[in-house]
C-alpha cells in the first residue's frame, strides 16, 4: 500500500484536532484548522449524527496512524508485538510508536515534523551507535546514540541550525540531546506520561478486539 501524498492538512480537519503534521505551519494562524474547523468534503459542515462505538474506535485508530505516519499494516503489526509483551497493550504500542527512529528523530528536536524526520533518515543523515541507519521504523533502544552521519552537519539544513529552530523542538525527559555537538543519546523506555499526543489507546485496543 502506497503512502498517503495528499494534503496533510486534510487529515487534521478529519480528525478535527491538530495532528502537527506540517511543523511550524501548524503554530501559525495559517493552519487551516483555524480557519475550517470542521471535516473536508462537500459535507464536512453538514449535521452529523452521534458516532456509533465503532465510529470512535476506528477514528482513534487512524488517528494515531497519521501521528506518527505509519501504514495499516505496519499499525497492525506493532499492535501485534504490543499484545506479546508484558504489560498493557495500549501503552507497549505507544511506546513501540515512540520508540520509531523517525520519531526519536522528531523528538529530539532535529525536524519539525515527523514526515521530516523520516526523510531526513531515508536520505542517511544519522547513525545509531556508529552505524548508518536509513531505516525510519527501526525500534530504538535505551543507551543508543544517535549522531550525525559524517559530512552531514556542512549540509544547508543542518549547517544552519534548522534542526533545532522548532518552537515544539523541546525534547522529553527519556532522550538526552546535545545541541552543540548536535547528537542525542535514549535514555529509557517513555512512559505513558510521556506521550503527549491526546490519544485513547484503550478504544484502539478495543477496535483490534471486535
Amino acid at each position: 500500500m502506497a503512502r498517503y501524498t495528499g494534503p496533510d492538512c486534510k487529515l487534521c480537519r478529519r480528525e478535527g484536532m491538530k495532528l502537527y503534521l506540517k511543523g511550524e505551519r501548524c503554530l501559525t494562524k495559517k493552519c487551516p484548522i483555524e480557519r475550517r474547523p470542521y471535516p473536508p468534503g462537500q459535507s464536512g459542515q453538514a449535521r452529523r449524527r452521534k458516532p456509533s462505538e465503532y465510529a470512535l474506535q476506528l477514528r482513534e485508530k487512524q488517528k494515531v496512524r497519521r501521528i506518527y505516519g505509519v501504514l495499516e499494516n505496519q499499525f497492525q503489526t506493532l499492535f501485534q508485538e504490543a499484545e506479546r509483551r508484558p504489560g498493557m497493550t495500549g501503552e507497549n504500542l505507544l511506546q513501540l510508536l515512540e520508540l520509531r527512529f523517525d520519531n526519536v528523530i522528531y523528538r529530539m528536536g532535529f525536524s519539525s515534523s515527523r514526515d521530516q524526520a523520516r526523510q531526513l533518515v531515508n536520505h542517511g543523515h544519522f547513525r545509531v551507535n556508529g552505524k548508518k541507519v536509513n531505516i525510519p521504523s527501526m525500534q530504538m533502544h535505551p543507551g543508543d546514540e544517535i549522531t550525525l552521519d559524517t559530512g552531514s552537519d556542512k549540509t544547508e539544513y543542518f549547517a544552519a541550525g534548522a534542526a533545532f529552530g522548532s518552537a515544539r523542538a523541546q525534547p522529553p525527559q527519556w532522550v538526552q540531546v546535545d545541541t552543540q555537538a548536535m547528537n542525542g543519546r535514549v535514555l529509557a523506555i517513555p512512559q505513558r506520561i510521556d506521550v503527549d499526543a491526546l490519544v485513547s489507546e484503550q478504544l484502539i485496543v478495543e477496535y483490534y478486539s471486535r
